[in-house]
């Protein structure tokens, strides 16, 4: 198989890389042995002034208390491959729990904060977790919905766990003002992070684990049907942690500050931000909470962060920021945009602001994500996705001959490389309409190639709806829609949103007689659907189109959306 855009990598990419066959927490062993004094995570919370409102931890602390961690898992019973959820925001406590978990051989769920207690029970109980971490604000939420599930340990924590004396007060204080801290009383299979690590000092047990065990349940909705746990092994992890970092080629072990501002729950800054962090042994800037904007260009300014992974809508935030001008961004050396295209205009304009280069990629959680990337110094090209990573196979397939397309015509993009999935989890029929036999990924998007190698994604076959970088499925939000009393029919379609790249909208059809405003339907979503899935637009139709055989025309309703654009 010819690869013609070998040819446009930068010189000190390799052209194939040997991985090496550890599993994913060696990395941070591997760091902590050589850095032990240096900063591993810095939690930011708030600037008061010339003080940081957060914490710090060395290397050699976070590797004690990803120990303790693992040790107290230990101690509760969890064993090698039982499911352990995180549900949390970042901080350091996420860092903690998915390395200790995964020293133990145990296959993390990642669960995003923002879910309702019925998003919650369909993952919890389709994963057989039986260990939960999360937020205590949480807690009531899944005490609605555990006896639906196997969750039988519930650890705990706050956000102010590891803030130091006199300002974890402080914060404690504002956050139950804010009904963001909740006291939850003790009770069996409840556990709380910090004193549960205390009583955990001695070393965890020795457990094998090869790099080909499974190490993640990441949930996506695949192709089609309801979320699915994307399976991904030790080896996917720690190849594609490599990949990113050998595309960057000026990073330098042990001296980079990397800002932590995407979710670590979802695959990208899971990969891109804290995997990579930690591999290279740098500083990872943590901030919970990104929004506004104003949040990390000042943590950006005040501690020098050299990476910034991100998602169109934060760059496009920054540089049209009316007080861009009072930070100094200078300190940036590079960033990978995912999750949405991205103008060239913003990529031009932030480097003109930071001196660093801003450059798209492209992936998917199926692999681990990252496939594809604009080189970072070398050409990037408007309204690419770049060229393959290293040891990444791409090709362009007739979606119904199934043969090879030639450059430059449109076909379904199939992958295959280190870092593609071992499957979803429990769904054999999935997994074989999205990886062959012979091992390659269907990714369900439509795509080109150029001359140079140069990829260009087109539209998808899927109708997944990509809202910054998190994925909706149309079809799990007109469940909802459906379960209204008012509602007839409904279908839900991405329009497009200058900074999410896409947005919900929601079609509906009333029954006969009864009457209801946007905000109704709007509230009701938002009782049962993370807010990143309630539809932000809902119109109001007599009829929607359908087939002869009575099936909806999303599509259709997509394409009238593009017309009122460019009318």
């Amino acid at each position: 198989m010819e690869k013609p855009w070998l040819a446009s990598y930068e010189k000190e990419v390799p052209r194939s890389i040997d991985y090496p066959r550890i599993p994913l927490y060696q990395m941070l062993e591997d760091s902590a042995a050589k850095y032990p004094d240096r900063p591993a995570l810095h939690l930011v919370l708030r600037y008061l002034g010339p003080l940081t409102l957060g914490a710090r931890m060395t290397y050699r602390r976070l590797m004690n208390e990803v120990d303790r961690f693992a040790a107290a898992l230990a101690a509760l019973g969890v064993r090698k491959g039982d499911r352990v959820a995180l549900m949390l925001p970042n901080l350091p406590q996420f860092v903690i729990s998915f390395y200790g978990a995964a020293k133990l051989g145990a296959i993390i769920v990642n669960t995003n904060p923002q879910y309702t207690g019925r998003e919650m029970q369909h993952q919890f109980a389709d994963a057989g977790a039986e260990t939960v971490v999360l937020l205590s604000p949480f807690y009531a939420k899944l005490k609605e919905v555990q006896a639906q599930t196997k969750i039988k340990r519930v650890i705990i924590t706050d956000v102010p766990d590891y803030v130091a004396p006199p300002f974890n007060a402080l914060v404690k204080s504002t956050l139950r003002k804010d009904g963001l801290l909740v006291e939850v009383p003790d009770a069996e299979g409840v556990y709380h992070f910090r004193p549960l690590l205390n009583t955990h000092p001695e070393p965890p047990p020795k457990v094998a684990v090869d790099s080909s065990d499974t190490a993640l349940f990441q949930y996506t909705g695949g192709t089609t049907g309801i979320p699915k746990a994307a399976m991904l092994s030790h080896y996917n992890l720690v190849a594609n942690t490599i990949q990113v970092r050998k595309w960057m080629v000026t990073l330098e072990e042990g001296q980079e500050r990397l800002m932590g501002a995407i979710p670590f729950f979802h695959v990208y800054g899971m990969t891109v931000s804290m995997s990579l962090a930690i591999y290279l042994g740098g500083e990872l800037v943590i901030l919970p909470n990104p929004r506004p904007i104003d949040n990390v260009m000042k943590a950006i300014h005040k501690e020098k962060a050299t990476v910034y992974p991100g998602v169109p809508a934060m760059y496009i935030g920054i540089i049209n920021h009316p007080d861009v001008g009072k930070y100094d961004l200078r300190s940036v050396k590079a960033c990978i945009s995912g999750a949405a295209p991205l103008p060239m205009e913003v990529q031009v304009k932030f480097g003109e602001i930071t001196g660093g280069r801003l450059v798209e990629g492209y992936g998917l959680t199926e692999a681990a994500p990252v496939t594809h990337c604009n080189p970072i110094y070398g050409q990037r090209k408007a309204g690419s996705i770049g060229v393959p990573f290293p040891d990444v196979e791409a090709k362009i397939m007739d979606y119904d001959k199934l043969v090879e397309k030639p450059l430059g015509e449109e076909g379904e993009l199939w992958l295959r490389g280190p870092q593609v999935m071992q499957g979803y989890w429990q769904k054999a029929d999935e997994t074989a309409k999205t990886i062959t036999p012979d091992g390659w990924l269907r990714t369900g998007d439509i795509a080109k190639v150029d001359e140079q190698g140069y990829f260009y994604i087109v539209d998808r076959l899927k109708d997944m709806i990509n809202v910054g970088g998190y994925k909706v499925i149309p079809r799990e939000v007109e469940e909802v829609l459906f379960l209204h009393p008012k509602v007839q029919e409904a279908v839900v379609a991405g329009v497009p949103d200058a900074q999410r790249g896409e947005t919900v909208k929601a079609y509906v059809v009333l029954k006969p007689g009864q009457a209801a405003t946007a905000d109704e339907i709007i509230a009701y979503c938002k009782e049962n659907l993370a807010a990143f899935k309630v539809p932000r637009q809902i119109e109001f139709r007599s009829e929607l189109p359908k087939t002869m055989v009575g099936k909806f025309l999303r599509r259709v309703l997509v394409e009238e959306e593009r017309k009122k654009l460019t009318a």
